[in-house]
């Protein structure tokens, strides 16, 4: 989950992430990880990218679901970042903040997820458990960080989805892995976090980040490349 700057000059650290994720994500397009990727989940190259296209449009939206009131000792006028290179100051925030959800972060991927387990198939006792480990696992690893969102460390999710893709996924392991690395990243990281955007001292709040490059759909792609 991730907050959504009010102020030009509060983008810098969203933008300074989301370039460093889309460098990443570049980089495992051109050596046609993704491609592989896709190919193991049963997409074409086409359905690939039109996947990959409308996660990148569908993470500029984001849909207001409900408000809630900010905690009395929310504080913004501290650094957001616990990293001096990257700290910047927040104004002071005080009323109610915005919870609303990502299309490109949260929505699209949810569905791709219902459409793998609808048109593969995969065991569905197995989805179940490792999708409940994998929101145990981020929710355990996971930390709401002031004026940024909720934070966690960026391979522990991938890593986690994989391994319990393997276990329970057995001969349908990649496409278990990216339900479970994809759910359980909403689940455990953001839905599980809700009552944590109290204390982050922003307007408004959205489930799957900063949409594709949340992690959401790095994660799912990483863990299938490595199940």
């Amino acid at each position: 989950m991730s907050p959504s700057p009010s102020r030009p000059k509060e983008l810098a650290i969203p933008l300074l992430i989301g370039l460093i994720a889309f460098m990443f994500l570049f980089a495992l397009i051109q050596v046609g990880a993704v491609s592989i990727a896709f190919e193991k989940l049963g997409l074409t190259g086409g359905s690939g990218m039109l996947l990959l296209l409308s996660c990148i449009g569908g993470s500029l939206i984001n849909m207001p679901l409900f408000q809630m009131q900010t905690s009395a000792d929310a504080r913004t006028d501290r650094p957001s970042v616990p990293i001096p290179w990257l700290q910047h100051r927040q104004p002071p925030f005080h009323g109610r903040t915005v919870v609303a959800i990502n299309v490109g972060g949260a929505i699209i991927p949810a569905t791709f997820c219902l459409y793998l387990a609808a048109t593969q198939p995969v065991p569905l006792l197995g989805v179940l458990l490792a999708t409940a480990g994998q929101t145990a696992v981020c929710y355990f690893f996971s930390r709401p960080v002031p004026g940024l969102g909720i934070g966690m460390p960026i391979l522990v999710a991938p890593i986690a989805a994989a391994v319990l893709g393997v276990a329970f996924g057995g001969e349908h392991s990649p496409a278990v892995a990216y339900i479970a690395g994809t759910l359980g990243v909403l689940a455990g990281a953001d839905l599980l976090r809700i009552n944590d955007i109290r204390s982050l001292g922003v307007p408004v709040a959205s489930i799957g980040g900063a949409g594709t490059f949340d992690g959401v759909f790095i994660t799912g792609i990483v863990a299938v490349l490595l199940a």
